[in-house]
């Protein structure tokens, strides 16, 4: 049976699961907490994981400057490079790409023989932006499993922005406007880096052109196209593509795009009625997780006795790693799921 924690455990043998998130005692440190404590290890900059309040933040230096924004210049954060290990009284702490978006980390902690590794938010598919996904051998892995189902399949993300671009394309020759929702941090950069500048201008929402910034700062390689200002009438925008977050559908900014076509990147675009529940035109299946196969190559890959899992299909998923692939698997009820509040 796949046990579901709902209070305060100590099933894992390096962690607890507290009120104010996972916790690890002898090292006296939380992973991505959602409630104010001492120190943070953070897995990536996503505000469901990296939230306001921590005394002490450390995390990739990839996350540091979008920290820094979201969350105040004067936050206390130390950063590391992927594989330097940190002691914290006898624990070994380690962080591991994620594959997720720049900066996000697996966080291996190491105490007394036994190993344990906290995933974040992962993708197993290297988008050529983050670096990509390393598994980590461990005893025991606490994965996300978001789209743990069989019907999540991914197609490749070359296939994906051939679609992109395509739809693009047609847009700018009837003479409209492309405008293509997803998050800020992540997905909109992804989408950016994979766009056939070819076909006509690209701009972005303020929201996307500040993290573009911050990536930038950061040492981070993007294509740096100018935000959205007051100041530009339609006129600016013939054939364009405008790269936008969820929060900014059906909003007033809108209007001086028009004529225009819409469309979000979502792991979601694959359930039937999704696009059309968001009201866009068209909808495009583009995830920064992993899809079931990657989910079940990656828990493979760690080799881990025993599996937790948080947000998404977690006791569908747990059903199957027990009956189909013999590993131990339990719920863990989290505050993890919302991927981004814009």
């Amino acid at each position: 049976m796949i046990g579901t924690i709902r209070k305060l455990s100590s099933l894992l043998s390096l962690l607890e699961l507290t009120d104010s998130g996972l916790f690890c005692p002898p090292a006296g440190i939380f992973i991505d907490p959602w409630r104010p404590v001492e120190r943070a290890v953070i897995t990536h900059a996503h505000s469901d994981h990296s939230r306001w309040g921590m005394k002490h933040y450390l995390a990739h230096h990839h996350s540091a400057e979008v920290m820094k924004l979201r969350l105040g210049q004067e936050i206390s954060l130390e950063t590391v490079d992927y594989g330097q290990s940190l002691d914290f009284n006898g624990v070994k702490i380690s962080l591991h790409p994620a594959g997720h978006i720049p900066g996000s980390s697996q966080i291996r902690l190491e105490y007394k023989g036994q190993v344990t590794v906290v995933s974040g938010d992962y993708k197993v598919e290297n988008d050529g932006l983050s670096t990509p996904f390393e598994p980590v051998k461990c005893h025991e892995f606490v994965s996300e499993c978001t789209f743990g189902l069989p019907i999540y399949k991914w197609e490749t993300q070359a296939e994906i922005f051939n679609q992109v671009n395509s739809w693009w394309r047609k847009n700018a020759a009837e003479e409209r406007n492309s405008v293509l929702f997803a998050y800020s941090l992540g997905k909109a950069q992804r989408i950016l880096q994979n766009l056939d500048r070819s076909v006509g201008e690209v701009f972005v929402h303020g929201a996307v052109w500040n993290t573009n910034q911050a990536l930038l700062a950061n040492g981070i390689e993007l294509w740096d196209v100018p935000r959205v200002t007051q100041e530009m009438s339609k006129s600016t925008f013939k054939g364009s593509l405008i790269i936008a977050p969820p929060s900014a559908m059906g909003t007033p900014w809108m209007k001086r795009f028009g004529p225009y076509r819409t469309g979000i990147c979502s792991g979601w675009m694959s359930v039937r009625g999704s696009r059309r529940r968001r009201a866009a035109d068209r909808g495009f299946v583009l995830s920064d997780h992993a899809d079931w196969e990657g989910l079940v190559q990656a828990i493979e890959a760690t080799e881990a006795e025993k599996v937790y899992l948080t947000h998404g299909k977690t006791a569908a998923f747990g059903r199957f790693l027990q009956e189909e692939k013999g590993i131990e698997a339990v719920e863990l009820q989290t505050l993890f799921g919302i991927e981004e509040v814009e």
